[in-house]
């Protein structure tokens, strides 16, 4: 772990969620606040200027809403760690910005505590969801997305600790096998789900339920 602290760029349209956030991160020895945007495009322009650790994005915004622009970042840096803080838990919402590659889906009357740990996961590759944004996920039966996108047992493995933000190295300790097959495994797994990155393979795996391990996520 690095001893340097987080840096974060936020984006709200509303003054008084910034001056909360602004007075979130100096409660945080580990975190540091570099900027904060209004709308959609200054988020962009202030996110290419300042590149954050992690970037703090509401999901409704002026001139460029959160999906939008973590597509733009995702397309300049595409492992740029992203977390959604919002008041909307509707499914297509999260479906939407898991998709575009945000590690989180927070709503905004979560605890200091829990937002600080999703910014953390996010770092790691980790997904977090609070438990409205979790049950919003939860239409389909898994079964019938598993049969879908038909990964092989093994698959299911590899993806599951990939949402627990494990690198190659870490999969093939915990499974006992070479790096080069864990590699062919991740290969699979992005061109049976037909995406390119390993986090987009992550919020997939996590929106469809197709492992065993569940993202973290908020038990109130």
């Amino acid at each position: 772990m690095s001893d340097q602290p987080v840096r974060i760029l936020i984006a709200d349209d509303h003054d008084l969620v910034r001056r909360g956030f602004a007075t979130f991160i100096a409660a945080q020895p580990d975190m540091i606040l570099l900027g904060e945007a209004r709308d959609g495009q200054e988020a962009l322009d202030l996110w290419r200027q300042l590149r954050p650790d992690v970037l703090v994005l509401d999901m409704m915004m002026p001139i460029m809403d959160g999906v939008a622009v973590i597509r733009k970042v995702r397309a300049e840096q595409p492992d740029q760690a992203i977390v959604i803080l919002t008041s909307f838990p509707e499914q297509a919402y999260v479906r939407d910005a898991l998709r575009a590659g945000a590690a989180g889906y927070i709503l905004k009357n979560v605890s200091a505590d829990e937002l600080a740990d999703a910014i953390h996961a996010a770092l790691t590759g980790r997904v977090t969801l609070s438990p409205e944004a979790a049950r919003a996920l939860l239409s389909e039966p898994a079964a019938v997305a598993q049969q879908r996108y038909n990964l092989t047992e093994r698959e299911r493995e590899v993806i599951a600790l990939m949402t627990r933000g494990l690198n190659n190295p870490e999969i093939a300790e915990a499974l006992t096998v070479t790096r080069s097959t864990v590699k062919f495994h991740v290969s699979a797994i992005l061109a049976k789900l037909g995406v390119s990155s390993r986090s987009e393979a992550v919020a997939i795996a996590v929106e469809n339920r197709l492992t065993n391990s569940p993202p973290s996520h908020m038990s109130r």
